[in-house]
Formats: structure tokens, C-alpha cells, sequence
């Protein structure tokens, strides 16, 4: 680090991005799929209003959650067959219970087949 400006050296930057670049490379697609829907499915349940404490309300956000949960429905749907049904099952019990906490929580209710995720999904009941 240049002590000046307690910024990086780019040699260092590089020497970093590379290491993750090789750590990246070790871990198997499946996880990392599993990972990224994983981390969908915890910020859209914060967003939906599911997070626990007394901010939950505040950090409630559901247009937000409908982006978030939209996106984890295409990647569900996306990786389901190259994942396999072990991996692709939980997904999709997380996901079908983010949709309809939605839409216990949307005050406008979406029409059958309109609601997040749903043009991936079908319709979620």
C-alpha cells in the first residue's frame, strides 16, 4: 500500500484479482450457482419484509424484492437442468415461498401469472 494515499499498489490489485481468479476456478459450477441464488433468496426475503428485528418494516422494499425475485426465478429456471434435481428442488421451494410471501404482502394484488417471477414460474397459488 503507498502509505501516502492508503491506496493499493496495482501490482497488488493485479496479484489479488488473480488469486481470486484461481480461487474462483476451483469451485464447481453447482456451488456457485447455489451460492448466487442463495444470496437472491436472502436479500428478496429482507426486501419482501421476512427480516427479523424492529427495522424489518423499514427495510421493506417491494418493488426491489420483485427485481430480486425475478432474477432468481430466471436462474432457477436456467439452471434447474444443469444442476440437477437435488440442487434445483430447495431453489425452487425458496423461490415459490418468496412469491407468495409477495404477494401476501402486495397491497395491489398481481393478476395470475404477472407477479415476480412468475413469467419463468407459471403461476405461483
Amino acid at each position: 500500500m503507498d502509505s501516502a494515499q492508503n491506496t493499493p499498489h496495482p501490482e497488488d490489485a493485479a496479484a489479488a484479482a488473480a488469486a481470486q481468479a484461481r480461487d474462483i476456478a476451483e469451485v464447481p459450477a453447482v456451488e456457485l450457482i447455489n451460492t448466487v441464488a442463495v444470496h437472491l433468496m436472502s436479500a428478496a426475503a429482507v426486501k419482501t419484509g421476512l427480516a427479523e428485528g424492529p427495522d424489518a418494516e423499514d427495510l421493506k422494499d417491494l418493488d426491489e424484492a420483485r427485481k430480486l425475485i425475478s432474477a432468481l426465478a430466471g436462474l432457477v429456471t436456467a439452471a434447474a437442468p444443469e444442476v440437477g434435481s437435488t440442487h434445483a428442488a430447495p431453489l425452487r421451494d425458496g423461490l415459490r415461498s418468496l412469491q407468495l410471501a409477495f404477494r401476501e404482502e402486495s397491497i395491489i394484488p398481481d393478476p395470475p401469472g404477472k407477479g415476480p417471477g412468475e413469467k419463468w414460474t407459471g403461476p405461483v397459488n
